[in-house]
């Protein structure tokens, strides 16, 4: 197991220009996340949690300080691949089948189809929705197309797992499924597990519980057991 995080931010912090203004989303943060860490980021809607998690992912790049991926490689050799993202609300492309909306990183990076198509279907037998590989998008439910999208994300064998708000849009008993199904994949694979949640009860089941609150991140709120 590497000694080196997966990825790592020193510094990083985040503003917008807004007319004359300028409104600070993130303020400059330290934070790691380290190879099989579960994590939960809390706090209330506006406060930081998503633009953190695209920094994580690099789909922002920070106004101040740096955000690395030591263990992983740099931001080109990112996406697709070791670093898997969940999406809060609908991602799945709407003229592909579920299977090919999770074979589709895989032939990204080049995968023949036959093999992208081979590993789709085994993910989603992981997650537990092997019968719905034909059906399109618009013919699914809330979770379901939630675990078609975790099924994306795992396909690639990400090193981290990046899930922002993905029960958001759920009720309770289908969004506490969908978290089932993220930590069981994540002690399946081995992978980093960083999820945003308003939920307490969501985030007392993980391992590490971070808070974001106007636009300053605190950690950690819980030192678990040893």
């Amino acid at each position: 197991m590497s000694s080196q995080p997966l990825v790592q931010c020193l510094g990083a912090g985040v503003v917008f220009p807004s007319g004359s203004q300028t409104i600070v989303a993130l303020r400059p943060t330290d934070c790691r996340v380290c190879e099989r860490d579960q994590i939960a980021v809390v706090g209330p809607s506006g406060s930081g949690k998503s633009t953190l998690m695209h920094l994580l992912s690099g789909l922002q790049e920070p106004s101040t300080g740096s955000v690395t991926w030591p263990s992983i490689g740099d931001l080109p050799t990112l996406r697709p691949g070791p670093v898997g993202i969940v999406f809060q609300g609908p991602s799945l492309l709407p003229p592909l089948t579920v299977t090919e909306n999770v074979a589709l990183p895989l032939q990204l990076m080049g995968e023949p189809h036959d093999t992208a198509t081979a590993k789709a279907l085994e993910l989603l037998a992981l997650v537990g929705v092997a019968d719905l590989a034909a059906r399109l998008p618009d013919e699914l439910s809330g979770g379901q197309s939630q675990r078609v999208a975790i099924a994306r994300a795992l396909v690639t064998a990400p090193r981290l797992i990046l899930a922002d708000e993905p029960t958001g849009q759920l009720d309770r008993a289908t969004g506490d499924l969908v978290v089932d199904v993220l930590l069981d994949c994540a002690d399946a694979t081995g992978a980093a597990l960083v999820v945003t949640t308003h939920d307490p009860s969501i985030a007392e089941r993980f391992e590490h519980c971070w808070s974001v609150v106007d636009g300053v991140l605190g950690m950690p709120l819980r030192v678990p057991a040893t």
